[in-house]
């Protein structure tokens, strides 16, 4: 795997960017021994990247609109239980869970789909996002009708989400033909602002939950979700110009044969595994030790908050370095945080740390994607970068969806009944699904495993 260098990535991205401005200068000559673009002599008028009020106004686009985009999938645990205690709402309450695994499985999993098309369809991308913003719209208020489980899953588990998924895809598009030398510190950012929603989001449903009811608050949350995207929209552009043509572009899966891209996919799918288990189990787990019910909410807020500046920092490690190393950083504080704090958590204070190291390492995984891109670009310069992003996404996904299911059987494995005071995580029902999430956690460092199996051979 080749050492990361700025100079290459540089040249390599200015000549192949992976966007429509690799459609508009596929016609003109690159000069190989000076480096010099033909592109940045034709078209001077296009703006920088990595700098500059438009590059900087896309990323702030991007990192506002995660909120709509993730938002009710962030806070789907405050509506569970909601739900669950809600006396009117007809259908069986054991398939409430099914709203939110539609509502991130399809996110995810959609990705791979949608980006690969709207790569393909440039000019499509300036639709997708107002479509996207309309279903979410729509689905909100549809849902704030809704009298019975399987209405909530249809509306805000399938309506609501490929709304998301169509909203976020074109944005995403743009930050990465935004942001070549600093792609990291972008996606470091935008990811860094998704945790953030996801620390806030929770409590102000809540707050609005008791208040006012699901109903008003999810209309409520359809008016927040416009207001705050449309001014958007008009900031989230290409950097070039749109094609018009409708002829489909030429696509590339050449990256699909780099033994690198299903190295770092394996071990972006392994860590997925895992990763969801703590944020959907640590309130349960801090009741059956003997905490208030309040305190796992904290504990899950705390395990978003720390995420937004891991988020940040991996982000720019990136920039900096070998993607496996940073991967490394991540892996190795996510295990021990799992094996060695969750699993001998018996009081508040250590499950605290678990949340803070959990959060701060393997919430920033996602970020180590961008770090991934840049391997891989250099490998490949002709790479569609926006392309292998969705994929990255899609893999998550595949983990999300898996971990569901796999999380209910360790956990009926697990010891049936134990003391509420002071029992260790291995000690519960949950012992096994600890033990399982730390692997998956150790697993997601694959990629440097490879490398320096690699390196040993040679």
């Amino acid at each position: 795997m080749a050492t990361f260098n700025t100079d290459i990535e540089l040249t390599a991205s200015e000549n192949t960017t992976s966007t429509a401005a690799d459609h508009e200068s596929r016609s003109m000559t690159n000069d190989s021994s000076s480096g010099v673009s033909q592109e940045s002599i034709e078209q001077p008028h296009l703006p920088p990247t990595d700098h500059g009020k438009a590059a900087w106004l896309v990323l702030a686009g991007c990192s506002v609109i995660q909120a709509p985009v993730w938002g009710f999938s962030l806070s789907f645990g405050v509506f569970q239980d909601y739900y669950m205690n809600l006396s009117d709402l007809e259908g069986s309450k054991s398939s409430l869970a099914n709203i939110g695994t539609c509502a991130s499985g399809i996110l995810y999993l959609s990705a791979p789909v949608t980006f690969t098309f709207l790569t393909q369809y440039p000019r499509l991308r300036r639709f997708c996002g107002p479509v996207g913003l309309a279903l979410i719209v729509v689905g909100s208020i549809l849902s704030s009708f809704a009298i019975d489980v399987w209405q909530l899953i249809a509306t805000q588990g399938v309506i609501c989400a490929l709304g998301s998924g169509l909203l976020y895809s074109p944005t995403t598009l743009y930050l990465d033909e935004w942001f070549i030398q600093r792609k990291g510190l972008a996606y470091g950012v935008m990811l860094a602002s998704k945790s953030l929603a996801g620390a806030a989001l929770p409590f102000l449903m809540g707050a609005l939950l008791d208040r006012v009811g699901f109903r008003t608050t999810m209309r409520a949350w359809a008016v927040a979700s416009l207001i705050a995207t449309v001014p958007l929209l008009y900031f989230l552009r290409p950097r070039t110009r749109a094609i018009s043509s409708t002829t489909p572009q030429r696509l590339s899966l050449s990256f699909l044969t780099l033994p690198s891209f299903w190295i770092l996919q394996t071990g972006n799918i392994l860590q997925s595994l895992g990763y969801f288990v703590p944020s959907t189990y640590l309130a349960s787990y801090a009741s059956t030790i003997g905490l208030k019910p309040q305190i796992g909410t904290l504990m899950i807020a705390l395990l978003n908050a720390t995420s937004v500046p891991g988020s940040l920092l991996i982000g720019m490690l990136n920039d900096r370095c070998h993607v496996t190393n940073v991967i490394l950083i991540s892996t190795i504080g996510s295990t021990l945080a799992v094996l060695v704090f969750w699993g001998l958590a018996d009081q508040v204070a250590l499950l605290a740390v678990f949340a803070i190291l959990y959060g701060f390492f393997a919430g920033g995984f996602s970020a180590t994607w961008s770090g991934v891109l840049i391997q891989l670009k250099q490998e490949m310069p002709a790479l569609e970068t926006g392309l292998v992003f969705g994929l990255l996404a899609g893999g998550r996904g595949i983990g999300n969806v898996i971990s569901g299911p796999l999380s209910t059987i360790l956990i009926d494995s697990g010891l049936v009944e134990v003391s509420k005071s002071r029992s260790l995580g291995y000690e519960t029902q949950y012992g096994w699904l600890i033990v399982f999430t730390g692997i998956t956690a150790l697993l997601g460092g694959w990629g440097w495993m490879w490398r320096m199996c690699q390196t040993l051979l040679q």
